[in-house]
C-alpha cells in the first residue's frame, strides 16, 4: 500500500531533518523500513485526532513522540479526576482545564518539533467540512457511534484514511478504513458501514461511565491505533484495512476478522 504522503499531488516535499531531529528519531532511522525518508514523511504529515481521552491520550503521545509534524486535536471536554485512571496525557494539575489545552502542553514538553492545532469543539460532519481538508489522516478516539459514523463519512468524503478504535470493560478493537481506494483485485475497500451497517439501538452498548473500563486497555488499543497511523504514513507493513483486530484483555488474546465491501441490494 502506498504511503499516504505520496497519494496527494498537493503534498509539499518533505523538509530535511535537523541534527536534533536526527538524534531524537535515531531508533526510527535505524530501521530500514522507515529510515530517514520515512521520518521525513512523518514530519510532513498532518493528523487530526478526535478526542483527547482514553484512546486519544496514547495516540497523541506516541504520534508526537514519533515526530508527526502537525497534530490536530478536537475535543470539547474538560479534564476531571475520574479521567486520570486512563487518560494519561493529563494529570492532577490539569483538572478543570480543557483537554485540548492540557494535551497541547504535554505534547510541547514531549516534543517541541510538533505543531499542535487544537479545537475546543465537538466533532461533527459540519465541523469536518470546514476543517478536515487541512489534514491528511483522521484518527477517531471517540466513545459514541454518532461521532464514529460522522468521522467515517467525513474521512471517506475527504478521501483520507481513518484509523478508528473502541474499548469497553476488558475488550477493544481497532481497524483502518480507506473505502475510496481499491485492493489488488480492483475492488473497493470496505467502509465503516460495511462493518457496522446500522447504529446499535440506544442503550444496547452502555458507555464506560456506566460499566467501567480498565485503564490499561485504552493504552493497548490506543497504541495499536498509533502504530496503524505510522504504517499508513510511511507505507510499511500491512495496515488493518478490511480487517478488524479484536483484543480480549482477560484472556490475553488477539483475534482478527476480515470484512468486505457489502453488495448493495437492487434498488439501493
Amino acid at each position: 500500500m502506498k504511503p499516504i504522503m505520496e497519494t496527494k499531488a498537493s503534498q509539499p516535499a518533505p523538509s530535511p531533518l535537523t541534527p536534533d531531529e536526527i538524534e531524537r528519531y535515531k531508533r526510527h532511522i535505524l530501521l530500514p523500513e522507515i529510515g530517514g525518508l520515512g521520518q521525513q514523511k512523518l514530519k510532513a504529515a498532518r493528523v487530526l485526532v478526535i478526542g483527547a481521552g482514553g484512546l486519544g491520550a496514547p495516540v497523541l503521545e506516541y504520534l508526537a513522540a514519533a515526530g508527526i509534524g502537525t497534530i490536530g486535536i478536537v475535543d470539547d471536554d474538560r479534564v476531571s479526576l475520574s479521567n486520570l485512571q486512563r487518560q494519561v496525557i493529563h494529570d492532577s494539575g490539569t483538572i478543570g482545564e480543557m483537554k485540548t489545552k492540557s494535551a497541547r502542553e504535554k505534547i510541547a514538553r514531549l516534543n517541541p518539533h510538533v505543531r499542535v492545532v487544537d479545537f475546543e469543539e465537538r466533532f461533527s460532519r459540519e465541523w469536518a467540512m470546514r476543517h478536515l481538508p487541512r489534514f491528511n489522516l483522521l484518527v477517531d478516539g471517540s466513545d459514541n457511534f454518532d461521532t464514529r459514523y460522522a468521522a467515517a463519512d467525513a474521512a471517506e468524503t475527504a478521501r483520507i484514511p481513518l484509523v478508528t478504535g473502541a474499548v469497553g470493560r476488558f475488550d477493544g478493537s481497532v481497524t483502518a478504513l480507506m473505502p475510496y481506494e481499491t485492493d489488488a483485485a480492483g475492488m473497493l475497500h470496505p467502509s465503516y458501514r460495511d462493518l457496522f451497517p446500522e447504529k446499535p439501538p440506544e442503550g444496547l452498548i452502555p458507555a464506560c461511565a456506566e460499566t467501567g473500563v480498565v485503564g490499561a486497555l485504552t493504552g493497548v488499543i490506543g497504541t495499536l491505533m498509533a502504530m496503524e497511523v505510522i504504517k499508513l504514513i510511511t507505507g510499511i507493513g500491512d495496515p488493518l484495512v478490511g480487517r478488524l483486530m479484536l483484543y480480549d484483555a482477560l484472556s490475553a488474546r488477539f483475534d482478527t476478522i476480515r470484512y468486505k465491501r457489502r453488495k448493495k441490494a437492487s434498488g439501493e
